[in-house]
């Protein structure tokens, strides 16, 4: 295999996989003694989509994936590719909302990375970006719990995140919103309708102070119980989602 290719378990994860490009399937691998329903609409669909189907077994198919519930179907597709920095300027040229990104300053763990990255698709969020240095990328592992949005939201990587950020602020006019867990205002109490950034720190060390200089504002979550902070991932989810809503009201109140 490949080092662009990786393998993907399970009906989900490949029939995305169809949904949003069957030119990156390079083959599918099916279990010939199940009998589902689900798969077996999902190997016609790959069929029509001119994708290689191959028969084996269930033995066959755990080679491929160990340790992972495959269904009795897996795929071997192209892995997505993180974007470069230029992509950037591509993607604020074409759109025709208002732009609202996600920043992730430093996370190091493809874990948090693939569920940002799912969660930035749930929320309608244009592109992740994060550094080069001291950050994951798409590894399988990243792409696996991104359960489809590693092919879905831009992945975008850049040398500095403090120089993008002022880009985006200066060049073209985004709201800069970090989430520090000292700040006095509320997510809730943020004006987050507009063109929009939203930064989220490392997992221990939160926000560096080059990027917090960037953000034009800072928020924090309310924590009622003993813990100090939230997982960055389920912070995340909590910071766009609450976006999310504001922006949806905004636009409702236009129509």
């Amino acid at each position: 295999m490949s080092q662009n290719s990786r393998f993907i378990a399970g009906i989900h994860s490949v029939r995305t996989a169809l949904k949003h490009g069957a030119d990156k399937v390079e083959g599918i691998w099916f279990d010939s003694k199940r009998d589902d329903r689900r798969l077996g609409q999902l190997l016609s669909e790959a069929r029509k989509s001119g994708v290689a189907v191959l028969a084996t077994d269930k033995a066959g198919l755990e080679r491929l994936v160990e340790n992972t519930r495959h269904q009795g179907i897996v795929a071997k597709v192209v892995a997505p590719a993180a974007r470069s920095e230029d992509y950037l300027d591509q993607l604020l040229g074409e759109l025709e909302q208002q732009p609202f990104l996600l920043v992730l300053d430093g996370v190091q763990d493809p874990h948090n990375l693939g569920a940002c990255l799912r969660t930035a698709d749930a929320a309608g969020v244009h592109a992740v970006i994060a550094p080069k240095d001291r950050a994951a990328g798409l590894t399988p592992v990243a792409c696996k719990v991104a359960s489809g949005a590693a092919e879905t939201v831009p992945f975008i990587q850049v040398t500095n995140l403090a120089r993008t950020l002022r880009q985006l602020r200066d060049a073209y006019g985004l709201w800069i919103v970090g989430l520090a867990g000292e700040a006095r205002q509320s997510v809730y109490q943020a004006e987050l309708k507009g063109p929009l950034v939203m930064v989220m720190g490392s997992e221990e060390k939160g926000l560096r102070r080059l990027i917090r200089e960037q953000c034009d504002q800072l928020v924090s979550l309310p924590m009622l119980g003993v813990v100090e902070s939230l997982n960055v991932s389920v912070a995340t989810g909590v910071s766009l989602f609450e976006a999310l809503r504001q922006r949806e009201e905004a636009t409702s109140h236009k129509d």
